[in-house]
């Protein structure tokens, strides 16, 4: 009779809760019939990535190339990062999910963004490592929160895999890439990560899974790169909700 009325008692709260606060679409605050869920317009409005894209940076190419077929850019001079999975591109709809959960106080929209990330990652290895993008701790204690860690930890529960929140820091503050060119950006992120001592025999021939919100110019996942490979790491892939297609937009 106990675990009844307790269940009982669970099922109005749930129900109480629902009514009270119903489910949201992430994209335009529409109720909608489910958590983490979009109401038509925002889901259609999405453009969903896939292949034919290049295999190091996710940029959709206008055709099929095969597995291994890399964009002009990534021929020529090959990201630090082994591989790139980007889940929408960056448009009205995904930008304002991202800003949301960056600024809107919205920790929640974390896990919608799992959702879809997850699914491009599911034969990632079981031993491979789920780390984030850093901030400072200056940005970090102004903020509250690391977006990037919160998606971090859904895609890693969703997949089983492991998350190391400390696997990499940020070791000097960076500047808003907002409006920066390439080189600027990649000027500005040089040398702002680093692997901590501790943490590094544990990463010798490991493969890492990086999350980050937004994918623009590639600068920071570079960085965050180069720092995770010259620690020991084996491999790095870069998993992101959005990637910019055109570079003038806000990222990173």
């Amino acid at each position: 009779m106990a675990t009844s009325a307790a269940r009982l008692l669970r099922a109005c709260w749930s129900a109480g809760v629902d009514f009270a606060l119903p489910p949201r679409c992430p994209g335009c605050g529409q109720i909608v019939d489910g958590d983490h869920r979009f109401c038509i317009g925002c889901w259609q409005a999405l453009a969903f990535l896939g292949p034919p894209a290049c295999a190091m940076c996710a940029l959709p190419l206008p055709h099929e190339g095969g597995e291994g077929a890399l964009c002009g850019a990534c021929h020529a001079d090959p990201p630090a990062f082994d591989r790139a999975y980007a889940a929408v591109a960056y448009g009205e709809v995904a930008r304002t999910v991202a800003l949301r959960l960056k600024y809107g106080g919205r920790p929640g929209v974390a896990r919608t963004m799992a959702g879809q990330m997850a699914r491009l990652v599911r034969d990632a290895p079981q031993d491979m490592l789920v780390a984030a993008v850093p901030l400072h701790r200056w940005r970090l204690w102004r903020r509250g929160y690391n977006q990037a860690l919160l998606i971090a930890r859904a895609v890693a529960g969703r997949c089983g895999l492991e998350c190391r929140p400390d696997l990499l820091v940020r070791t000097k503050p960076t500047p808003v890439l907002r409006g920066l060119g390439r080189k600027a950006r990649a000027r500005a992120v040089a040398g702002a990560f680093a692997v901590p001592a501790v943490h590094r025999r544990m990463l010798r021939e490991r493969r890492v899974l990086l999350v980050d919100d937004v994918f623009t110019s590639g600068a920071t996942a570079q960085a965050c790169a180069k720092a995770l490979k010259r620690a020991g790491a084996a491999e790095v892939r870069l998993l992101c909700w959005a990637r910019v297609l055109r570079d003038d937009a806000e990222g990173r």
